[in-house]
């Protein structure tokens, strides 16, 4: 998804920041963009690749000492070149346009209430020449440049509190050529140290400066960053001085960025909030859904889904989950009988094997040895139509299936799965488009909505991830209860069980989730005011369904923290806890909901004091029976 580089030098800064770009190529992106400080703002920008970008600036011979780059994953407006970043601000006025801007910036995220935002600066007449909500920061800035004596970090400061989501910024000022300022509220960005000490960096990723430096400072979320030649200062949320001591620099080798905790306490919090990257990086390369995607060294996914009329998934803890959300798809969207087995108890029961059957596997190391050995037992069966879907491309998994697809969630090192499971889900999504397809059933229509969809994921999932301080509310409660309850309906029920899951791994809280339909024939019995009932209720067919059963919950004393679609009309009140998802989004409205859900176990742990990333008596790869 989107990636940042900066820099303030004392030589032409472009040739680095271009370089930053290519690293983070791998991420994804539909546009990428130079700005410069050289005299006045100048740019390039282009809807191509980095190389393009680079062949634009070679010809406009764009050069300068202070700059910022990026690249754009599409979410407000299209991937056009006067969406993509940099963004200027403007003057206002009549003349507004042909006004040179003053302040350039470069953004992560998204910003909720930008509509409020723009109604407001249009109405003191800034003109807006993109859709995108990161051209908002960019003009409130220049409206509070000259209110706040005319410097840079005393404007981003009066800005910051105005902007609702989640954010990186990178801003420089047409005024104050050497000096760059970045913040950070929900997306990492990092401060990299120069070399001779005369040059400061700044980036979303350690990966864009490898080879540049290796002197990194993570900020933590709210932190701002003031660079200036030979110098930086940093300041926490509240704007206070920090010590070099608060924020250490630390040695980081671009190949081992992967094991670095950066400003996270643990990795599952890091991991968590690498689920849009994860997603991103995933959904790489996928133009349009072809069987291809899915091909084998030895096999071809079309011949195969030519031949096949049922679908076996197999799979073990949170990968079991992923399938049972998977078969909601299949059946719904692909009209194809989906069967999904516990993949431990599958090869010990006798079953009707199915020669027309897919066997698909998913695993997040393509190790676990109940997997294998089910996917063996299939194979022995005469069941030899077989994918993966997997984290880890050397893997035996992979090995040992005709097919595959290869989840891009980068490596997972906390025991509790995050990112892998919903990269897994993205994944289980695309094979569910391309059976569709194969059988007749998805529309050129459908299929351009269905990608629209997923590629916007990467920035929905950031909006969840703004919700975090909510969670944490809700957290408190939780780490004082020895027992809790999920429910959900239809397609979110395998989210439930999820939620339970993440709960009894890392906070040994006793966690059950059943379908919310099922409460009245037994669960009921468990409720009472020291049994929280986690609710997910996105605004789909059964939510009215689903209010009924919350009821059945309220008139028996229970206590309800319900994750609600923002046009549910479920109100908080006493004993009912809600927190508002950003947006409804349909079927793949389970890769948003089970978010809060990670957060709340983790949180839960950390208040608890337990062992997050190595929870006792659980390994990561489970390699034995």
């Amino acid at each position: 998804m989107c990636g940042i580089v900066g820099a303030v030098s004392t030589k032409n800064i472009v040739p680095v920041l271009v370089q930053g770009l290519a690293r983070l190529e791998y991420r994804g992106y539909d546009s990428c963009g130079v700005a410069v400080h050289a005299g006045g703002l100048q740019r390039a920008r282009s809807t191509s690749r980095v190389a393009e970008l680079q062949a634009q600036i070679d010809n406009g011979q764009l050069t300068g000492t202070t700059g910022i780059a990026h690249t754009r994953w599409a979410t407000h407006g299209a991937p056009v070149v006067h969406n993509a970043h940099p963004h200027f601000s403007h003057g206002t006025g009549a003349d507004a346009l042909e006004r040179a801007g003053r302040i350039a910036l470069v953004h992560n995220g998204i910003i909720e209430n930008h509509d409020e935002l723009r109604a407001t600066l249009s109405a003191k007449g800034y003109v807006f020449q993109s859709q995108t909500d990161t051209e908002v920061i960019a003009h409130l800035i220049d409206s509070l440049y000259d209110t706040n004596d005319g410097d840079l970090l005393a404007a981003v400061k009066a800005a910051l509190p105005r902007l609702h989501g989640a954010y990186a910024i990178a801003v420089f000022c047409k005024d104050e050529p050497h000096r760059l300022v970045g913040a950070r509220a929900g997306s990492p960005l990092i401060l990299g140290v120069g070399k001779d000490g005369q040059e400061h960096f700044l980036a979303s990723d350690a990966m864009a400066l490898a080879g540049v430096t290796d002197q990194i400072v993570y900020l933590e979320e709210g932190d701002v960053a003031d660079l200036q030649l030979g110098q930086y200062a940093l300041l926490d949320k509240t704007f206070q001085a920090l010590s070099p001591a608060q924020r250490p620099v630390k040695t980081v080798l671009a190949h081992s960025g992967a094991a670095e905790l950066g400003p996270y306490r643990h990795y599952m919090q890091k991991e968590i909030f690498e689920q849009p990257r994860a997603i991103a990086d995933t959904l790489a390369g996928v133009e349009g859904i072809v069987p291809e995607l899915f091909d084998g060294a030895n096999a071809r996914a079309a011949d195969v889904f030519q031949h096949i009329d049922s679908i076996l998934i197999l799979a073990c803890g949170t990968s079991y989950y992923s399938g049972c959300t998977a078969k909601y798809w299949l059946e719904s969207i692909a009209k194809i009988p989906t069967q999904v087995e516990v993949a431990s108890e599958y090869r010990y029961r006798d079953s009707v094997p199915n020669p027309r059957t897919l066997v698909v596997t998913i695993s997040q190391s393509g190790e676990t040895a109940d997997t294998l050995a089910a996917l063996r037992h299939a194979q022995s069966l005469g069941m030899t139509q077989t994918l993966t879907i997997c984290n880890v491309a050397t893997s035996a998994m992979v090995r040992e299936c005709a097919l595959s697809y290869i989840t891009r969630a980068g490596v997972e090192i906390g025991v509790a799965s995050t990112k892998a499971f919903t990269a897994q889900l993205a994944g289980l999504f695309l094979l569910t488009l391309a059976l569709a397809q194969s059988r007749g059933l998805l529309t050129e229509a459908d299929e351009a909505e269905h990608l629209k969809a997923m590629r916007h994921l990467p920035i929905a999932l950031q909006a969840v991830l703004a919700l975090e301080p909510q969670v944490i509310a809700w957290a408190e409660d939780f780490a004082k209860m020895e027992n809790a309850l999920f429910l959900g309906r239809g397609l979110h029920y395998p989210i439930a069980l999820e939620g339970a899951l993440k709960l009894k791994e890392i906070s040994y809280i006793h966690a059950e989730a059943y379908p919310a339909g099922e409460l009245k024939h037994g669960p009921l019995a468990l409720v009472t005011n020291t049994m929280p009932v986690v609710t997910v209720a996105p605004n789909d067919a059964l939510l009215e369904k689903l209010k009924s059963n919350m009821h059945e919950v309220r008139a028996r004393g229970g206590v309800l923290y319900v994750l609600a679609d923002a046009d549910s009309h479920i109100e908080s009140g006493e004993g009912m806890h809600v927190i508002r998802m950003p947006e409804h989004y349909g079927a793949l409205s389970p890769m948003l909901h089970v978010v809060p859900l990670q957060l709340l176990a983790y949180h839960t742990a950390c208040a608890r004091g337990t062992d997050v990333d190595k929870p006792r008596n659980l390994a990561k790869s489970v390699t034995v029976e």
